[in-house]
């Protein structure tokens, strides 16, 4: 299901579920193991690779294999683009509230100004 779905729309979805965001919160300060990566959870090795692959596939995190240990870090382009949507959010919400102000401040009565 995940795999026909916008990036944007597999970043949110992967960002929703907070185990996923505290393994890119640790992989914003760098790169880390898989096996560095389930430290702080209690869950098994197999739960924290679901989760990594859900990651992966929403594009926000890479990994590569060297050996026997696998690396993960994260996707800076991936981040970029959904803080991109979320400040041209922002940035409408702000104008709305602006204009809403202005109409406000026309629409007093004397009494009040």
């Amino acid at each position: 299901m995940l795999q026909y779905q916008q990036p944007l729309d597999l970043a949110f979805q992967a960002l929703a579920d907070p185990t996923r965001r505290a393994m890119v919160e640790r992989l914003s300060r760098g790169p880390a193991s898989v096996s560095e990566l389930a430290e702080p959870f209690d869950m098994s090795m197999s739960a924290v690779v679901q989760h990594l692959k859900v990651l992966e596939t929403s594009g926000l995190v890479k990994s590569e294999k060297v050996g026997r240990v696998r690396t993960c870090r994260v996707e800076p382009q991936a981040i970029t683009a959904a803080e991109r949507w979320l400040n041209e959010r922002r940035q409408s919400v702000e104008r709305s509230f602006d204009r809403l102000a202005a109409f406000l401040d026309e629409t007093k009565p004397e009494s009040e100004k």
